[in-house]
């Protein structure tokens, strides 16, 4: 491995902004050859058709854009204090499914109902007061196969509404001119192969926008912990729910409606994001297209 020194341009992302300039609403300055933004993915279900799961017929794709300095400086650490509060260190990996079935780490955590939701109380107030943007796509995989067979991968459907979205969303920000990794977690090796030919392929015009995508897909383990990663984890299945479950009580998606992007910009967070930055498939027949 080379010991590449980065070059000392892209300092400035870290060194010469000030905090004003954290929010998400604000237009970094471009410089360099990378983006001032990081993309993490995580999915809630799977992508088969021909087996369903009747409680959770569900794909969810969630991205989650943070600018790097935010994450770096505020997110990463708050996340860790809390590791080290609630755990002792900060090598456990916070995944939805175990904490919610209790398996792994946390089959011994919790010792009282009491002390685990104030676990989730204290997990849900750090995603609520974290500035991220969300992007999401649903695939009701019932509706999909009973409106077009067994045919249609819905992972490929959602990753094709989230990869354009994000090109828009970037545009705002002045960001399409460099480039933007896009990171997901490995799932094996037939998945992996699939999923970067497939992106590789959007990015290369293959897209509705009919343009090339400035995006660079990378593949992590869970073993490398990533914050972000664990976020997008963290946020996937709440979204699902939120569309399985139509009108129930959804607390997590509560706080996650304020984070999708929207039409209306920062003033009109948790309000226009429908078919926006949150996306249904196949398209409700209450909504309209964009």
């Amino acid at each position: 491995m080379s010991n590449t020194t980065l070059p000392s341009k892209k300092l400035p992302l870290f060194e010469r902004e000030s905090k004003s300039e954290f929010g998400l609403g604000k237009l970094p300055t471009v410089s360099g050859k990378y983006s001032d933004f990081i993309v993490y993915v995580d999915e809630s279900g799977d992508h088969g058709m021909q087996r369903l799961d009747a409680n959770y017929p569900m794909l969810v794709l969630a991205f989650c854009i943070f600018h790097k300095r935010y994450y770096c400086e505020t997110v990463i650490p708050a996340l860790q204090k809390f590791k080290f509060n609630h755990m002792g260190h900060d090598l456990i990996g916070l995944h939805e499914l175990e904490i919610r079935k209790e398996k792994g780490a946390f089959s011994s955590l919790f010792v009282s109902r009491q002390h685990k939701n104030e676990f989730l109380d204290e997990l849900t107030s750090i995603i609520d007061t974290s500035n991220f943007i969300l992007i999401s796509c649903v695939v009701d995989k019932m509706r999909l196969r009973e409106k077009q067979g067994t045919s249609q991968n819905p992972y490929h459907l959602a990753l094709g509404f989230c990869l354009e979205t994000l090109y828009e969303l970037l545009e705002e920000k002045r960001q399409t001119g460099v480039l933007t990794h896009v990171i997901f977690e490995r799932r094996g090796k037939k998945e992996d192969n699939e999923l970067e030919l497939e992106f590789r392929r959007m990015c290369d015009a293959a897209n509705k926008l009919n343009i090339q995508l400035p995006f660079e897909i990378i593949f992590a383990t869970k073993q490398v912990n990533s914050t972000g990663l664990q976020l997008a984890d963290l946020v996937a299945r709440p979204i699902g729910m939120s569309v399985l479950r139509a009108g129930q009580e959804n607390r997590a998606f509560d706080v996650l409606k304020r984070k999708f992007y929207c039409s209306g910009g920062r003033e009109n967070a948790g309000a226009g994001f429908e078919n926006w930055g949150l996306k249904i498939f196949p398209t409700l027949e209450s909504e309209k297209p964009r």
